[in-house]
């Protein structure tokens, strides 16, 4: 079993916490976009509360690590792995307590190129546990407005989770996926569940807006988030989102291994 030292050390090491790729101007753009209620950084959410770029900045200060000295404009952003840590413990317990009864969970992520193995496992962990992955929509088309205009994308499912990909064959043969904040995938999955009278989700993990827009309807759901997402953890901070992990969210997908082995021995589901 990889112990909590081991983890913290390897966190480090591969740049999942303590000094990141994602750089401070980055984020604190993203803070100011957020501020402003963009709906590119929203992703799904919408806050109750007032959140103003200073309130956003000390959040992600409390929740991450990241400086929350204004005069702090430039350089790499910092996560704090005891934080990484902690919230990894919450995560692993929350999927443990879906496993114990058998719930029925969703799973899907925006991040294919990087995070499509660590859900991927933690999909047929709880398969082999009882739980019912979902799969509704399974080919539906969905509309995103991206930078480049608005783009149509498949939904499909790889080893239980759900991601987006172009459409024809380019888009058929091209893997894992395609990279996306949007909420669009999670709502065409959920109403789509809903209108086939089927089951729907006890929980949902993911990231970017599989979390805030299943969590803005009702959904309860955990995931993983850089420094430059503060939707997710102001949705943790509003009750709406029950776990968010701080980490990179961009770094090569084996370096995900040694959490995704946390996880699942802290979850008591390794195989």
């Amino acid at each position: 079993m990889l112990s909590t030292g081991a983890l913290r050390a390897h966190l480090l090491a591969a740049r999942l916490a303590g000094p990141v790729a994602t750089s401070r101007e980055e984020s604190l753009r993203s803070y100011r976009l957020f501020a402003a209620r963009d709906p590119r950084l929203l992703i799904g959410l919408d806050p109750e509360w007032s959140w103003g770029h200073r309130d956003v900045v000390e959040l992600m200060a409390d929740k991450c690590g990241v400086s929350a000295d204004p005069r702090c404009t430039s350089g790499h952003d910092v996560i704090d792995p005891e934080r990484t840590l902690e919230a990894l413990d919450a995560f692993a317990q929350r999927i443990k307590e879906v496993a114990r009864h058998r719930g029925t969970v969703l799973l899907g992520t925006g991040h294919p190129h990087r995070l499509l193995d660590f859900y991927a496992a933690i999909a047929d962990a709880l398969s082999a546990a009882g739980c019912d992955v979902l799969t509704p929509a399974q080919g539906r088309c969905v509309d995103i407005t991206t930078r480049f205009g608005l783009r149509t994308y498949n939904l499909d499912y790889v080893r239980g989770v759900a991601l987006v990909r172009k459409p024809g064959p380019e888009g058929a043969g091209c893997e894992p996926g395609a990279h996306s904040h949007s909420p669009l995938p999670v709502r065409t999955v959920l109403a789509a569940a809903a209108e086939s009278g089927g089951p729907l989700p006890e929980l949902v993990i993911g990231d970017h807006g599989w979390v805030c827009g299943a969590g803005q309807l009702g959904f309860e759901a955990i995931g993983l988030a850089d420094t430059d997402d503060p939707a997710l953890f102001v949705g943790e901070a509003e009750g709406r989102v029950s776990v968010v992990v701080p980490l990179d969210d961009a770094v090569r997908s084996d370096y995900y291994r040694p959490l995704t082995r946390y996880v699942l021995n802290r979850a008591c589901l390794s195989q």
